[in-house]
């Protein structure tokens, strides 16, 4: 089955790291503004998901959330959270080693595309 949404080996050892430090985590796509367009790592419960925005999936045993509205836009792709050396800047949380998530994307091939498909009906 095609996931909408999966982490590299260094994205998931930081989920380790985060759940370690702050409990069981979880995730929020942004969609711009103010925190740019990147994943908002939370500590479950501290982030209130709205019944209308859309569970992608689950990375790291972490749930990812996106609004229903970036959704619209968003849908075709598939999101690779990774990390980079940096600090987030959002009032999410980040690496105790200065690093945070970023989410790269690519296009859903035709064949994923189906199987998604097949999965809503």
């Amino acid at each position: 089955m095609a996931d909408r949404v999966s982490a590299t080996p260094a994205a998931l050892k930081l989920i380790d790291t985060l759940t370690e430090l702050h409990g069981p985590v979880m995730f929020f796509q942004s969609g711009g503004c103010c925190e740019n367009s990147v994943p908002l790592c939370y500590p479950q419960g501290e982030f209130k998901i709205s019944p209308n925005d859309i569970y992608l999936g689950e990375i790291g045993g972490a749930p990812y959330y996106m609004s229903h509205r970036e959704f619209e836009y968003t849908q075709n792709t598939h999101l690779i959270v990774d990390v980079v050396q940096s600090r987030g800047g959002t009032f999410a949380l980040d690496g105790p080693d200065g690093t945070s998530f970023i989410a790269r994307s690519r296009l859903f091939t035709d064949e994923e595309l189906a199987e998604l498909a097949s999965a809503k009906a």
